[in-house]
């Protein structure tokens, strides 16, 4: 599974917002780009993690997307199954507990892995908002140390993403490029929401 069906990309060429959108297409954006020479440095960032993606831009666009990496959930769905292993996708890891907590497990319907799928589905559930709000202001931080770490407020406008106080990280942002304020706001706290592409000028 190609992660352009699933997951969204920004790719910034300076300041400047360039393209937006599955990774296809972002990253042909990018490539002309690189090869017109145009504007400043070109970064692509995975919108789920504020992660920077390394692309190589060398050859025909068919070339480029050839290189694109395949999606955590393809790797996984690769993975060979063991015989009588249901198609859920499951992956055999190694756990280290205690004997009492084996012997808890083992005591649960349907034996240990059950158990422990369904107390990590509840905890999943449970701590979803929280989860969701960590990983925003990581994805954030990630963002603005990369490209804003230099720019005026970034230590304050920091405290304020882990602070949680949206308004202000506004003010302190607030005389950011407008790419860079807009996608690291919506990074921090309106993932669903702010719509990120408009431009100075």
């Amino acid at each position: 599974m190609d992660p352009s069906s699933i997951d969204t990309f920004t790719a910034f060429s300076g300041h400047r917002l360039l393209s937006a959108g599955r990774l296809r297409e972002v990253a042909l954006a990018v490539k002309r780009a690189v090869d017109d020479q145009s504007g400043g440095p070109v970064h692509i960032y995975d919108d789920r993690t504020g992660s920077i993606l390394d692309l190589d831009t060398r050859g025909s666009d068919e070339d480029v997307l050839a290189r694109l990496p395949k999606s955590t959930v393809a790797a996984v769905a690769d993975l060979p199954r063991g015989r009588g292993r249901p198609k859920l996708g499951v992956v055999a890891r190694e756990v280290t507990l205690l004997p009492r907590h084996w012997d808890w497990l083992n005591a649960q319907p349907g034996g240990a892995s059950v158990a422990l799928r369904k107390l990590v589905d509840e905890a999943r559930r449970s701590h979803a908002p929280k989860d969701r709000i960590r990983g925003a202001q990581n994805a954030a931080y990630r963002f603005m140390s990369a490209m804003a770490g230099d720019m005026p407020g970034f230590e304050e406008a920091t405290r304020a993403l882990f602070a949680n106080d949206a308004q202000r990280f506004s003010t302190l942002v607030a005389n950011w490029p407008i790419d860079v304020r807009s996608y690291a706001t919506r990074l921090a706290f309106l993932p669903e929401a702010t719509e990120v592409g408009a431009s100075d000028g």
